[in-house]
């Protein structure tokens, strides 16, 4: 496995990466409301980061994917194409973003939802994030991946919900997925030795149900098998000297 250290250079580019993906969430949340089609956010988002931020959505067309942005809509997990369905109140989607500027990838997701969710997505939702989060937390020179891997499953699965196997987080640079898988569930102490310098996304998915899940006939749409909600958050993030900083931090974050 060969698994890329970024230079100070190329480090800087990814933090201008990572922010511009983190504008696109800022941006687009006031138009999540009843009555919008996925597509017609997609189009506001192809718009703002071609013409504002003058990058590249590094979705379109990538592997043939038609869209430039995914959005995961209620049951659906991961890779959502953007249509012509309209969003209703109570719907709780995740847009998931990377842009390409100066030839690296910034790629973070954040759950929105559409008037007031249920108690159950609300929930959902704020464990996934807590679990990204205590993911992130593990990263340091020295650790292993499976330390953030099994922050990550102990939380969610403390609280009664399942984690996604079949989809994980990736490295990230000047490709949109590199060495290593970054997996949402392990044994603390196992897996690739963390270094100072490597570039990795968190994002776990978890389910309300279940952890199966299976993939629809468009070949990218994933669904959770029992039609129980699902919710993910993602962060690209660097390993730093004596921790971790995360790119994709949104406004309110910053």
């Amino acid at each position: 496995m060969t698994v890329s250290i970024k230079n100070e250079e190329q480090q800087d580019k990814m933090r201008v990466a990572g922010r511009l993906a983190a504008d696109v969430l800022d941006m687009i949340g006031d138009y999540v409301k009843p009555g919008v089609t996925t597509e017609e956010l997609d189009r506001i988002c192809h718009e703002y980061i071609t013409d504002v931020q003058g990058a590249v959505p590094a979705p379109l067309n990538y592997r043939g994917f038609p869209k430039s942005i995914c959005t995961s809509v209620n049951h659906v997990v991961c890779h959502g194409i953007p249509g012509e369905k309209k969003l209703k109140s109570g719907d709780a989607v995740n847009i998931d973003i990377t842009v390409i500027k100066d030839g690296f990838h910034g790629d973070t997701s954040r759950m929105f939802f559409v008037g007031k969710p249920s108690i159950q997505a609300q929930r959902l939702s704020e464990i996934a994030f807590e679990s990204m989060w205590l993911g992130i937390r593990e990263l340091a020179p020295g650790k292993h991946l499976g330390d953030v891997g099994a922050a990550v499953q102990r939380h969610v699965e403390k609280h009664r919900f399942s984690i996604v196997r079949e989809y994980c987080g990736h490295g990230i640079g000047q490709a949109f997925h590199e060495e290593p898988q970054v997996l949402h569930y392990g044994r603390s102490g196992t897996g690739l030795e963390l270094r100072e310098g490597m570039t990795m996304t968190i994002e776990p998915m978890v389910n309300a149900g279940k952890a199966n899940v299976k993939l629809l006939p468009d070949g990218w749409t994933v669904v959770t098998k029992d039609h129980s909600l699902s919710a993910q958050w993602e962060h690209t993030v660097l390993v730093t000297r004596d921790g971790y900083e995360v790119l994709t931090l949104g406004a309110d974050d910053r």
